[in-house]
């Protein structure tokens, strides 16, 4: 599947306004999930790499025998409309977990104060646990995701105010 296929496919799905589309063909696997972020990944593509498609498409990229994804991150975030509000994103996709095990209190909860580097919960990506950890100190204002649901790449996690 060549650059010039791969414009065809997402123009079309774009225009019949499919938003979930999966193409297997030989070695090459290709899925698009489109939403209001119109967000796209290009999955295990070998032996060649995709380049950005032009401004007006979704944009794809792929890297050779690795998954590759196109996050799109959104101008304005709604839970920071507080001003210097900081958001937690995931840094990869997964399982979120608020705590180090079933039973176990959470790492932390809204009203907690956190410093750099403290964890904040796990992500679990293919029985991984991935520990995120704040990248700024102060308070944590919210908590967007319950306990063992499914997150994507760049999701908002937490809300905290930082200290300053």
């Amino acid at each position: 599947m060549n650059q010039k296929e791969l414009k065809e496919l997402i123009e079309f799905l774009i225009e019949k306004d499919i938003a979930d589309f999966e193409l297997e063909r030989g070695d090459v696997k290709v899925r698009i999930k489109r939403g209001v972020e119109h967000a796209v990944s290009a999955l295990s593509v070998p032996h060649f790499a995709l380049h950005p498609a032009p401004p007006s498409a979704p944009e794809i990229t792929a890297a050779p025998g690795a998954p590759a994804a196109a996050p799109v991150e959104s101008t304005a975030a709604a839970p920071a409309a507080e001003t210097g509000l900081h958001t937690v994103r995931s840094p990869i996709v997964g399982t979120f977990y608020e705590c180090p095990s079933p039973g176990s209190p959470p790492f932390v909860k809204p009203g907690d104060v956190v410093e750099v580097g403290q964890v904040l919960c796990i992500v679990e990506a293919m029985k991984l646990m991935n520990e995120i950890e704040a990248d700024v100190a102060g308070e944590i204002v919210k908590k967007l995701v319950a306990n063992g649901q499914p997150i994507e790449y760049g999701q908002e996690l937490f809300v905290i105010r930082p200290r300053g």
